[in-house]
This record gives structure tokens, C-alpha cells and sequence, in this order.
């Protein structure tokens, strides 16, 4: 569907004012102020990601992990939940309790709308990665920013997207290291963390991971194009 097609169907205002944004450079989800995420509605706007189709891959996955490891009800945290849309389409199709952070007050307030919008039970609140958070995990996803500060990236998406969960220092690598190192305290002995990441990144987690991770598995994974997208790392021995 082309933008114009997107704006015809879905923009609810003038829209011979939404081509005017559209002609600007403005993404078309902005404008529309909504986009559809795994068959479900998530308010979007500049203070959050526009939700892509690779993290409903990311979901797909975590929920075949989920599914072959846990039995009864699971514990989730989501690490930079912005619009919300992984923490809730989890919880709308898997059996557990979910928790969402994000360091944004604004990307809070978006995700909180979302939540009440797709009628869901989350506790979302602030915190720097895992700084604030004291609780035990089944699950720890995070799609977190992971472009390095000297990769070119679209124009479109550096001009109008939040840059704060765009870029991360150390080559995009640096909020992987900071949830790998610090995470033990947050994990249950039996654990999965799933990982949305750059096409290049794969191996480069798996090493930070062995780095910080005592007896686990790590499996890097591919999207739909064939390329490195995600790493899922899980606990040996249950």
C-alpha cells in the first residue's frame, strides 16, 4: 500500500492537509496518528518508534520459546516498550503477567494510552533499563535502540523518529551490554531474553552474552529478508 493509498483509508481528518504533512516528509503513521501491529490498533506519534513488521517477528519468536519452555503462566518484562506494542500483543496472546519500562515519560504516556485501548492489564513505569526494577523475569524482551551513532540510516527515520530510540553508543551494541550485564538479578533459573537487533549484530551479542551468562543457549535468528534479526538466549538444563 502506498502512502497515499495508507492516508485515504485510514487518515480521519482533511485530507488534503495530510498530503501537505505527507509532501513535509512527515511518516504517514505519524499523520494517520495510529498504525495496525500484529491485528491490533497502537497509537503512534514523534515521541515513540513507529512498530515495524520485524518486531512482530520478534513476538512470533518469543512466543514459540515461550510455549516450548514454560507450562504454566509467565513473568515479562519488556525493556523500552515505547508505543507499548510488544508488551501488549503479548499479553493479549500468551498467558502471563507483563511489566513495561521505558525511560520516556512521553513514550510512558503513549504506551499507557495503548494499553487502555486494547483493553489490556500491564504495569508500565519509568525506569533506565534495569535500574529501577527489583522483580524476578520468565522473560526479558527488549527491542532497544541499536544504530550506531555513525550508521546511515533513512532519511525519513532520522529526521522524525525519536533519536533517544534510535541510536546507542559502543557501534548500537551499548544497551545490549547494559541489559546482559545486569539482568541475573532479574532473571528466574529458568529464562528466555529475546533480542531485536541490527543485521549486523548477531554475533556480536552472542559474545557479549557468553561474556555476562553463565550455561545457556544462544540462537541467532533470521527475518524474512534472510537477515540477522534477533538473538534469543535461554537457560540450559530445564
Amino acid at each position: 500500500m502506498t502512502d497515499i493509498e495508507y492516508l485515504k483509508k485510514y487518515y480521519k481528518g482533511n485530507i488534503e492537509d495530510a498530503y501537505k504533512e505527507l509532501e513535509k516528509g512527515l511518516p504517514v503513521q505519524y499523520i494517520v496518528g495510529e498504525v495496525d501491529f500484529y491485528g491490533n490498533i497502537f497509537k503512534v506519534n514523534k515521541n515513540v518508534l513507529i512498530p515495524r513488521f520485524e518486531t512482530e517477528q520478534l513476538i512470533e519468536l518469543t512466543m514459540e520459546y515461550i510455549s516450548d519452555k514454560f507450562n504454566d503462566k509467565v513473568d515479562i518484562l519488556d525493556i523500552g516498550t515505547g508505543s507499548g506494542c510488544i508488551a501488549i500483543t503479548l499479553k493479549k496472546n500468551t498467558n502471563c503477567n507483563v511489566d513495561a519500562v521505558d525511560i520516556s515519560d512521553k513514550a510512558i504516556e503513549v504506551a499507557s494510552y495503548n494499553a487502555r485501548l486494547n483493553k489490556v492489564d500491564i504495569n508500565i513505569f519509568k525506569s533506565d533499563m534495569l535500574n529501577s526494577i527489583d522483580k524476578k523475569y520468565d522473560v526479558i524482551i527488549s527491542n532497544p535502540p541499536y544504530i550506531g551513532r555513525d550508521e546511515d540510516i533513512q532519511s525519513i527515520v532520522e529526521r522524525n523518529e525519536p533519536h533517544i530510540a534510535l541510536y546507542a553508543d559502543n557501534d548500537g551494541l551499548y544497551y545490549y551490554e547494559e541489559i546482559l550485564k545486569n539482568c541475573k538479578k532479574n532473571l528466574k533459573n529458568n529464562f528466555i531474553i529475546a533480542f531485536e537487533i541490527g543485521k549486523s549484530q548477531g554475533k556480536k551479542v552472542r559474545d557479549i552474552a557468553l561474556r555476562y551468562l553463565d550455561n545457556v543457549d544462544i540462537y541467532i535468528k533470521k527475518d524474512l529478508n534472510n537477515l540477522d534479526r534477533f538473538v534469543i538466549i535461554t537457560s540450559k538444563n530445564h
